[in-house]
Formats: C-alpha cells, sequence, structure tokens
C-alpha cells in the first residue's frame, strides 16, 4: 500500500532483461518489480512497460498515484560470489561451461593453471555449492556442475565486480567487424602476440544478431597501458581517444588458454566470458547478452 493505493509487486530474483519480461508476461501484471540489483536493461524494459521498479542500492523508479520517487542507489557493486574466487576460478569456471569435466586433470588439460590453483578453485565452487562431489579427496574426485545457470550468473557477476579498468582505446573504420578484426589478428598471430575477441565482436561469431552493440574488444597480452600500446602498434593501432576498438589485457592465463579460433580466423574467449562481458556494455550489451546465451544453451 503506497499513498493509499494497492499496489501489486512482484520479486525478482536478479533483474536482467530476461526475468524482467518474463516478470511481465505474467497475469496479473505487476506495478512494481524489486530485485536485488535492477540492470540497466533490466530497468529500461520496465520503464518502457510502464512498471515501476526498485533494488537494493536503494536506486528506485515509480508513480503511484499522486506519489512519483525517481531516485539512484548509493550501494558500490560489489561481487557476491564469496571467498576465494579469483581470476583463476573464472578461468576454471569458463572451461567447466564449455564441457570441461570437473577433475583437477582434464581443467589443467585445458587451462594450462597449475594443480594447485585448479585444485584450490575447484574446492571453492563446491564449497559455494555450485559443485557437487562424490567424492571429497583424491586428485581426480568427480565432480559435477551443479546447476549450470546458477554458475553462469555467479561467475558474470564476479566478472562485473571485479573486471580491470585498463584499456585502450583505438581508432577503426570496419564496414565488417568480424572479418576485419580477423584480419587485424592475422597481425598479432604473426608476431607471436596472443589474442582473442570477446564481448560484440564474439558474439557476431556464436550467436549473430541484426543489432550491432558497441564497444569493440579484444583481449591481448599486455598488463599496462604502455605495454597495450606496444601491442596494438604491432598490429598498426593508433591509440585514440573515444576510439571505437578497446584493447585490454586477458583476465587469466586461463581465460588465454581456452580462447580458439571460431570463425575465419577470429580468435574468441569461451563463450561465458563473451556473455559476462557483454552485460556490462550497456542495455545493448544486455539484450545481446541474453540472445548469446540462449543460442548457447539451447537444448
Amino acid at each position: 500500500m503506497i499513498a493509499g493505493t494497492a499496489v501489486r509487486v512482484r520479486h525478482l530474483d536478479r533483474g536482467w532483461p530476461r526475468e524482467v519480461r518474463d516478470a511481465l508476461a505474467i497475469a496479473p501484471r505487476p506495478d512494481v518489480l524489486v530485485a536485488r540489483d535492477m540492470s540497466q536493461g533490466g530497468r529500461a524494459v520496465a520503464s518502457a512497460a510502464g512498471v515501476g521498479w526498485i533494488d537494493g542500492s536503494g536506486a528506485a523508479e515509480f508513480a503511484v498515484g499522486t506519489v512519483v520517487v525517481s531516485r539512484t542507489g548509493d550501494r558500490p557493486r560489489v561481487p557476491v560470489t564469496g571467498p576465494g574466487w579469483t581470476s583463476a576460478t573464472n578461468a576454471v569456471v569458463e572451461a567447466l561451461l564449455t564441457g570441461t569435466q570437473a577433475t583437477v586433470s582434464e581443467v589443467r588439460g585445458r587451462t594450462a593453471l597449475s594443480e594447485g590453483a585448479v585444485s584450490k578453485a575447484l574446492g571453492v565452487l563446491t564449497k559455494q555449492g555450485l559443485l557437487e562431489a562424490d567424492a571429497a579427496r583424491g586428485r581426480n574426485s568427480a565432480r559435477r556442475v551443479a546447476d549450470f545457470d546458477r554458475l553462469l550468473d555467479a561467475y558474470a557477476d564476479h566478472v562485473a565486480g571485479q573486471r580491470p579498468s585498463i584499456q585502450v582505446q583505438t581508432g577503426v573504420v570496419w564496414r565488417d567487424p568480424v572479418t576485419d578484426a580477423a584480419l587485424l589478428g592475422a597481425a598479432w598471430t604473426a608476431a607471436g602476440t596472443r589474442w582473442a575477441a570477446t564481448g560484440a565482436l564474439a558474439a557476431a561469431v556464436f550467436a549473430p544478431m541484426q543489432t550491432q552493440v558497441a564497444p569493440l574488444e579484444i583481449y591481448v597480452e599486455g598488463r599496462t597501458i604502455v605495454e597495450l600500446i606496444a601491442a596494438g602498434d604491432k598490429a598498426g593501432l593508433v591509440p585514440v581517444p573515444g576510439g571505437r576498438l578497446r584493447l585490454r589485457p586477458f583476465p587469466s592465463a586461463g581465460t588465454a588458454e581456452l580462447s580458439a579460433p571460431v570463425d575465419i580466423g577470429l580468435v574468441c574467449v569461451p563463450w561465458p566470458r563473451a556473455y559476462a562481458d557483454l552485460r556490462i556494455a550497456g542495455v545493448r550489451g544486455e539484450d545481446a547478452a541474453e540472445h548469446l546465451r540462449e543460442e548457447m544453451t539451447r537444448g
């Protein structure tokens, strides 16, 4: 009840566009949606439908009778994955979500991470209930993903909360981003520099959409701005503030190891990484992320 008016409230688990659309499709339609962390895309979908929203940060937008509320939240976004979740854990999850069995030997074989790093990551995931274990001990004790969607959501939350801000923006004039990025990457390959498309570029191969999403992002070897600029120079790229193509350092050695050619020579990160990166690329990015997820998990 707000200002003497009965209000129909529906609680959401997360507040991403897909979940908001599903909630709006259920009769009777809610007046206000409440989620722990309503995404920008989820907010846009709710607002376009004339439905209010509130999230756990204190941000809200709704109108009931003569009462109109529109405020920003003041709680910073933090990862909800629990202690012990590292960049190596991300790489292990990327391997698991793309079909690798949850044993130390299998994950090591795909990620090239150390036995200790893999064992620790699998232990963390098991402790958090994201993996189920048949045996408590042993190098190859059998584990399995407890819930694919929950693991993907936890992973994407961590990526969003911990992604480094370091990047170099470069200017490109591309009519066909996938083809042009593959040609660009050929120069890095020839120079012995690792690289991989992520976000919109990778999604354009994994699950094409008619709508183009910006920015275009490629991971390359290099940990500092100077090293990223040097990597760009190998492919003829020049730093341009506000440029269309962003170069970022690989989030982990495991992610670099898992990256592979997908189409016409375009090396891409594992699709869960592209999904997680898309989710933080604005409203259109969230829509593209949901499309990618649906296509990659269909059937």
